[in-house]
């Protein structure tokens, strides 16, 4: 007799089901990386992504004030020292002088500096969010 109570024809071995003793239990998904919180834009990944923002945000804003002090600070500078504008330099003011040949050093190193400083927090960013 089979397990189903029917007659098993003769010669033939009887049937054997075999099953895993993992299909039993509840199948969980693929745990969510953090790359696929922030594309769901799930409240973790707005967390991450906050994070990120605030830091580009803090670097364009310190970014911006030593600029404002630097370069930003020349006129008050040429206002408070009138000598400045009397006394020539290669046939030209101090003042011209300062503008056409100080200030392009000073922003060439900002941005480099900003640019360095930006992708080191992205890819920190990328080395947390592959991490998890």
């Amino acid at each position: 007799m089979s397990d189903r109570g029917e007659p098993r024809p003769v010669g033939r071995p009887a049937r054997v089901r075999v099953t895993s003793p993992h299909t039993e239990r509840p199948r969980r998904g693929p745990r969510p990386t953090v790359a696929s919180e922030i594309d769901a834009q799930s409240e973790l990944g707005e967390i991450y992504l906050a994070a990120l923002l605030r830091a580009q945000l803090r670097l364009a804003v310190s970014t911006v004030s030593v600029l404002g002090l630097t370069i930003g600070a020349l006129p008050v500078l040429f206002w408070l020292v009138p000598g400045l504008t009397s006394h020539h330099v290669l046939g030209m003011p101090v003042s011209w002088v300062v503008l056409a040949f100080g200030c392009y050093p000073v922003l060439v190193l900002l941005a480099w500096r900003y640019v360095r400083s930006a992708e080191r927090n992205e890819r920190e960013f990328t080395q947390v969010v592959e991490r998890w």
